[in-house]
């Protein structure tokens, strides 16, 4: 079950938080293993038999917070079962307390840490929990947190990137669905009939006219949106059979293609066709290099083995095209060739990765070498998301003003020369 608690730390602190036990006993137990002395304990609401959230997440923030925190308290001596005691006592994340609870618990029971985390993998990733296994086994698990912690920072500064980015054309491209869907239901059936009613039925428009006339005439009968009475005044029955259509198609389509695309052969298909969109393709490429790189550095100064770093790595990247290119390499590798060989013939990673590669194996420093292209590649990452940015703005500009002034020529031309007929 799970269970909310509150309790006091020998200093007088009150710390509270969100544990799984198997009882109040067990939890009690617990607490005062960790030297706390429970105040408050009781079921946790909204949780089912099983004691699991319907959410369990961690921000990358905290992940990096706790990292830093937990090497820095190793460096210091600080036993490992009381620095993950500490660090639950002020994570601000209920769910990471969960964690942090349960994996305490583990490493007083004897497991060792990177077990203790492979338990939480919505949590630790595949190369969080290798290379603490990694720093584990060669007594510099402090060294390796503070390079994690480094390598999170990367990946979340990457995330923030993206994320900012793509704020103003999300924005931007709803405001225009929702004005399309405006105009196309409310202004230009108006429009319409007062050019029917000018020109006669048989009044002759112009094909970018006639063309606005009949998409206006779909969405009112064929759109959701057009189902709302408030919007249009069409009975709504008259519409249902299409709309069930629509609306059937698209959901069976998206749900199909959604299942597809979570299956390996679906996976593998579409991260491929990611690869073949231009701008789309240089973004993806940019950050699997430097993601690469930095994690197999990484992995290779803890000590870890060639083949291993390349499966593991392989498994971050994010893409099922360039890891089967990695587990081809690993392949090679696993038969005598050295790593920058197959990567030279690589149809995604460009040749001064294989250059540095080759300068790193022949000097001994493949971890030294990997983490100046981390550095550079995720240096070109943020100069190409802010130049897309820069880019996104006037073009989506334009487009907003080229549509306007589309519909302002289909409409204006038709009703100018008809008024001239009538006059005449």
């Amino acid at each position: 079950m799970l269970f909310n608690y509150k309790a006091t730390t020998p200093d007088g602190r009150t710390i509270s938080g969100t544990a799984e036990a198997a009882n109040r006993g067990a939890l009690l137990t617990l607490l005062h293993k960790q030297n706390v002395r429970p105040v408050l304990i009781e079921p946790a609401k909204g949780h089912g038999k099983s004691g699991h959230k319907v959410k369990k997440k961690v921000k990358l923030n905290d992940l990096v917070v706790f990292t830093r925190q937990l090497s820095t308290m190793i460096s210091a001596g600080v036993p490992l079962a009381r620095s993950l005691t500490a660090l639950q006592a002020d994570a601000p994340n209920l769910y990471m307390r969960e964690v942090l609870m349960g994996v305490t618990k583990d490493i007083e029971g004897g497991t060792p840490l990177g077990d203790a985390f492979s338990k939480y993998p919505n949590v630790f990733s595949d190369v969080y929990v290798n290379m603490v296994r990694a720093g584990e086994e060669g007594g510099i698990l402090d060294d390796i947190l503070k390079r994690l912690a480094t390598q999170v920072e990367q990946d979340a500064s990457i995330r923030k990137k993206i994320k900012s980015a793509m704020m103003y054309p999300i924005v931007i491209l709803g405001i225009t669905v929702l004005a399309f869907f405006g105009i196309m239901l409310l202004i230009v059936p108006k429009i319409g009939k007062i050019l029917l009613d000018l020109g006669g039925p048989d009044a002759k428009l112009p094909i970018y006219t006639q063309v606005l006339l009949n998409a206006s005439n779909f969405c009112v009968h064929n759109t959701i949106i057009a189902a709302i009475p408030l919007l249009n005044m069409i009975p709504l029955i008259n519409k249902l059979p299409n709309l069930l259509f629509i609306m059937g198609f698209v959901f069976v389509g998206t749900v199909y293609a959604l299942r597809y695309i979570k299956t390996e052969k679906g996976k593998y298909q579409f991260h491929g066709l990611l690869l073949k969109i231009p701008v789309v393709k240089v973004v993806i490429l940019k950050i699997a290099i430097a993601r690469f790189s930095r994690t197999f550095a990484s992995l290779m100064s803890a000590g870890v083995s060639v083949l291993d770093a390349l499966d593991v790595t392989g498994a971050a990247l994010g893409n099922k095209v360039i890891e089967k290119e990695l587990k081809d390499a690993a392949n090679e590798v696993r038969n005598g060739k050295p790593l920058s060989d197959p990567i030279s013939r690589s149809e995604h990673f460009p040749p001064i990765v294989a250059q540095m590669l080759i300068v790193g194996e022949e000097t001994g420093q493949i971890d030294v070498v990997l983490v100046k292209i981390a550095d550079f590649y995720e240096e070109e990452v943020s100069v190409l998301i802010d130049g897309l940015a820069a880019i996104i703005e006037p073009i989506m500009i334009v487009g907003l003003g080229g549509a306007v002034g589309l519909i302002a020529a289909s409409v204006m031309g038709p009703i100018a020369n008809l008024s001239k007929n009538i006059g005449g």
